[in-house]
């Protein structure tokens, strides 16, 4: 379909972006790849009367990493987190899930920013931001505040992003010992499942986990079960492994559609979690 008609205007950096937005109040759209907006104007299940193209803004793309901590500028793209040897390395949840992600023009265009401030619940970033209970930061008018993970998706196509704020960068701390599992949805590319696990281990036990799932409920999840059944297990434990990845969705409404039945997504939650904790504890 042939999206209604729209202004464009093109940010020069931050502040002028923010001065955008809020001229045009309601009626203006940030757009960064494209990649979500796009679709939704053409179906339109979006029309914005002006589109405010930030994706020349410099100074939001990159990775940076200090020995401890990586930071990552929201305009960076899929590819350049699916060709980074240091995510590899130092955060492979989310290098995995750039690689997982969409086809090649998809990850060429979209952005790491886009991808979260859109809050889709089959998108891979919003559960692996979980696991690696990342932090957000958001620009507005009257300066930056930091957000974590757990605070900013907020539901369905929701997240705590104010409509004169935009997402400028995402930080949070190494994670060797994590991983990505995902079922792809044949046709889209999105998750129907997709589970991901930061764990920290000591003397040949997990210290503590965090794990996430996108695609089967209304928003992307923690599984605070998984979590703590995790907790203490000795890391060549099959059958403990096992136990603590069972009835993984508990307590969510799993939702369901044409291609797979909630019933379904909550039953390939426990076998894709057990996955990702595999994955997790393979030696780099």
């Amino acid at each position: 379909m042939i999206p209604v008609a729209f202004n464009y205007v093109r940010a020069r950096d931050v502040p002028d972006a923010l001065r955008l937005l809020e001229a045009h109040g309601d009626d203006g759209k940030l757009l960064a790849g494209g990649h979500s907006l796009i679709p939704m104007m053409k179906l339109r299940l979006a029309a914005p009367g002006t589109i405010i193209d930030i994706g020349a803004i410099p100074g939001l793309t990159g990775i940076a990493h200090d020995g401890k901590r990586i930071e990552i500028g929201a305009l960076t793209t899929h590819a350049a987190l699916a060709s980074s040897r240091e995510l590899e390395q130092h955060a492979p949840v989310l290098w995995q899930a750039a690689n997982e992600l969409g086809d090649p023009q998809v990850r060429n265009r979209g952005t790491v920013g886009g991808a979260c401030a859109h809050g889709d619940p089959s998108a891979d970033y919003p559960a692996v931001m979980l696991a690696l209970d990342a932090t957000f930061t958001l620009t507005g008018a009257d300066g930056t505040r930091d957000i974590g993970a757990d605070a900013f998706f907020l539901g369905m196509f929701e997240t705590a992003l104010d409509p004169l704020e935009i997402l400028t960068s995402i930080a949070f701390a190494s994670a060797p010992n994590s991983a990505y599992a995902k079922f792809h949805h044949p046709a889209s590319g999105y998750a129907v499942v997709g589970a991901a696990v930061k764990l920290t281990l000591a003397a040949g036990r997990i210290a503590a986990a965090r794990v996430a799932f996108t695609g089967v409920g209304d928003a992307a999840f923690r599984a605070l079960g998984v979590e703590a059944a995790l907790a203490g297990v000795k890391t060549g434990d099959s059958a403990a492994l096992d136990a603590a990845c069972r009835d993984a969705a508990a307590g969510i409404e799993a939702r369901g559609d044409t291609f797979a039945s909630g019933e379904y997504r909550a039953a390939m939650a426990d076998v894709f979690v057990r996955r990702a904790v595999a994955a997790a504890l393979q030696p780099g």
